[in-house]
């Protein structure tokens, strides 16, 4: 039977996913606050409260954070993207895999938003200019990132969170390439998943190696007025074109209020008529420059020179100060001097009284405005990603560039034979050890701007995970943790071992869709210990299953900041994910239910 202190634990676990799934705060705000309720009912001690903070994996996230940022900082990463893609259209069954698996090995050594942040820019640009859809290559580019961190120690936060979890009980944690034995089979049969199948799933115009229509793909919308002295007035669209504006598709009128599609079919020109209007990014001048129309939204920079706006995307992150608030409550314009021309959520465009629309983490605003704003916004962490729709500008020098590239390299080096080296007494050669100088050398080198060292960490990823530390050992303490195993197990019971592993999966991967991976593997740890001791086995094999669990969000855009990131700038609906990423939950399912016994005995 579950104690009262038990069901106090598991209420709590309950309200915390609950908050978590509606949005209520911060992850970080929502997990301390529980752990603070748990010590105060007496289910943890103060020490135990604190224990996460000091926590040897948390630190070493926050390292690796700062290592990050400096290798992003290098250019390193901007140089072989633009070095590695191709240069000529090919058929997507050679595209998706050149793309895929370079990410998946930068992924499995830094952390994986910064990957994102630089290449999703650049290949939307790339495939702009091979005349391709992006729609075909943002998803893949997310899940290059996951199949890469789940193939080391370091390639997501999340295996070092249950790496200081398995480490705080007592146990020998992961060496630095073990996962890979897993995450390396489920990355290669990804890709070739991706690769056969990306085409048909993923959204956009499919890709042929021959195809003369492809020439026409437009990637970029632009919301554009008819002046009232319009020499267009009067003048017909057909089918969805007219010469006199070059190089753009027409898709609908918006005439006084009345949505007229016009992809078939004739239609005049009114005076005040609005034209959603889609082409490629250089359309942006030539619309600027065209005295008969007029870019909606444009008369709030009227004074600013036409040659010098540019058009830029920025992703709003949870620390945007205008969450919850509408564009014209906030005064975006006042704040950042740029012009939100449309919204980009779930996929869809919305430029109609976006003014009142309430702004959430995770919506892609298309701004008008000029190079000051990357130079004010760039690295700023209220926005997940700004770009300019350009080629990414390449950064760093190649002295910065190549000395970035070897401080990484000897951090892995030694990580990896650090075991086998003579160390001083009381230091451990392991990941944190090398992590540290490599931040060290980052840092005093240059290459790491020392006043952007504090904002390199994401201070609220941290909280939260110290946070779940505490509320692990809470469900240890009062016995949730034994109850909840034991209910899985006579679940699973009939299945064995490889039943329980089976369950401890599929509940970290749900929750890692609700919630937030790290969170999971935390909170379903101390679940996973105690099965593994009341059925006397070893629990390695449980602790990989939550690792790889925990890391396997295909299915959402929710469960993966990589996945959110690419949702925005590709304008992906909430059902692509499902479309693609559900069968490729499928095969990490059941390639791990059947390689982890196999390396991993019971």
């Amino acid at each position: 039977m579950i104690s009262t202190e038990g069901y106090i634990v598991l209420a709590i676990v309950l309200l915390t996913i609950i908050a978590l799934a509606k949005e209520l705060m911060r992850p970080g705000l929502i997990f301390f606050s529980s752990a603070i309720i748990l010590m105060a009912t007496g289910t943890i001690t103060d020490k135990e409260m604190l224990a996460g903070f000091s926590n040897k994996g948390m630190i070493t996230i926050a390292i690796l954070f700062i290592v990050s940022e400096g290798i992003r900082q290098s250019g390193i990463l901007n140089r072989l993207a633009q070095t590695y893609l191709p240069r000529k259209r090919r058929k997507m069954v050679s595209l998706i895999p050149q793309i895929m698996l370079p990410v998946s090995v930068l992924s499995a050594f830094l952390n994986n938003t910064p990957v994102v942040i630089i290449f999703a820019p650049i290949i939307k640009k790339w495939s702009e200019n091979l005349n391709l859809s992006s729609k075909k290559f943002l998803i893949p580019l997310s899940y290059a990132t996951i199949f890469g961190g789940m193939c080391t120690l370091i390639g997501t936060s999340t295996n070092l969170v249950v790496h200081g979890l398995i480490l705080e009980n007592g146990y020998e944690g992961f060496s630095m390439f073990e996962l890979a034995k897993i995450g390396g089979f489920i990355a290669i049969a990804g890709t070739i998943y991706m690769t056969v199948f990306s085409n048909k799933l993923l959204p956009g115009e499919k890709i042929f190696f021959n195809s003369k229509s492809s020439t026409a793909y437009k990637d970029y919308h632009y919301d554009i007025i008819i002046t009232a002295n319009s020499n267009l007035i009067g003048l017909e669209i057909k089918n969805g074109r007219m010469k006199e504006l070059k190089g753009l598709i027409i898709q609908t009128i918006n005439r006084n209020g009345n949505i007229i599609e016009t992809k078939k079919g004739s239609f005049k020109l009114m005076a005040k008529d609005k034209l959603l209007v889609g082409g490629k990014s250089d359309r942006l001048n030539y619309i600027l420059a065209n005295s008969n129309v007029k870019l909606s939204g444009i008369d709030l920079i009227k004074n600013v020179p036409k040659e010098k706006l540019k058009q830029y995307e920025a992703v709003l992150s949870p620390r945007f100060p205008a969450i919850g608030k509408t564009i014209h409550e906030f005064n975006f314009y006042d704040h950042y001097q740029a012009v939100v021309l449309a919204v980009h959520r779930n996929g869809e465009r919305i430029t109609s009284n976006k003014d009142k629309l309430h702004l959430k983490t995770g919506d892609n605003l298309v701004l008008l405005t000029t190079e000051k704003f990357i130079e004010n916004w760039g690295d700023s962490k209220i926005f997940l990603l700004t770009s300019y729709i350009r080629d990414y500008r390449s950064t760093g020098t190649f002295w910065k560039k190549w000395l970035a590239f070897i401080i990484l390299l000897g951090m892995i080096v030694g990580t990896t034979i650090g075991k086998f080296l003579s160390s001083p007494d009381g230091v451990s050669l392991d990941m944190f050890f090398f992590a540290s100088i490599a931040a060290m050398l980052l840092i005093w080198l240059k290459i790491m701007p020392h006043q952007k060292y504090t904002k390199a960490i994401s201070w609220d990823v941290l909280i939260t995970i110290a946070c779940a530390f505490a509320i692990s050992k809470a469900m240890q303490n009062s016995g949730a943790a034994e109850v909840l195993a034991r209910t899985t197990i006579n679940f699973s019971k009939g299945f064995g071992p490889i039943g329980v592993m089976a369950a401890l999966y599929i509940l970290t991967a749900i929750f890692t869709e609700i919630i937030t991976n790290n969170a999971a593997a935390a909170l379903v740890f101390p679940i996973a210990l105690a099965a593994s001791q009341q059925l006397n086995i070893d629990p390695k094999p449980y602790f990989v299953t939550i690792a790889i669990a925990a890391s396997a969000s295909f299915s959402t855009p929710i469960g993966y900041q990589t996945n959110l990131i690419i949702q925005a700038i590709g304008n992906y609906k909430f059902r692509d994910y499902l479309k693609i990423g559900l069968p490729l939950n499928i095969i990490a399912f059941i390639l791990s239910m059947l390689l982890i016994p196999y390396f991993w005995g019971f």
